[in-house]
């Protein structure tokens, strides 16, 4: 579990409440930083979605990952448009959660969108998952696997 969300919960898209020690369990974790108002991250969430989807949804075998969003929008009802209209079937924290705030500063957020790669212990694999997605897309998730530390024989 990754222990900078441990005890925390999260939610789905459609509301559903779950643990985050169980959800992200042996997973490479993506915490993703954006808000539904920001042109960039409009532009991204539809590539980190098909990202999302190759490698979770649509996979033989799904692959260890999950995306964290962060929303940096000015309201909940405009964090839960943003992952109605353009999400994948990733995880979020709620908007009241204060401890929203302490991850853009642990994690140094000063723009969005930014995707940063987490290994469980909740150490940075990389702040530029944005840009790696982009250059390389579901290539760049086995560099991500390798550093987490946490998996063996994983062949994507």
């Amino acid at each position: 579990m990754v222990d900078v969300l441990g005890g925390r919960r999260l939610v789905t898209r459609e509301g559903t409440v779950v643990e985050a020690e169980v959800a992200l369990q042996n997973k490479v974790v993506a915490l993703y930083f954006a808000a539904g108002r920001c042109s960039p991250s409009r532009d991204f969430t539809p590539l980190l979605c098909d990202f999302y989807t190759e490698l979770v949804s649509e996979a033989r075998r799904p692959a260890p990952f999950e995306v964290v969003f962060v929303s940096a929008d000015r309201s909940a009802e405009e964090m839960l448009d943003f992952m109605r209209e353009l999400h994948g079937s990733w995880l979020a924290l709620p908007f009241h959660d204060p401890y929203r705030h302490e991850l853009k500063k642990r994690y140094e957020i000063t723009a969005i969108p930014k995707l940063v790669v987490i290994k469980q212990n909740g150490a940075v694999i990389t702040n530029k998952g944005r840009k790696q997605i982009r250059e390389r897309g579901l290539a760049c998730f086995q560099n991500w696997v390798e550093a987490a530390d946490v998996f063996q024989n994983f062949s994507g």
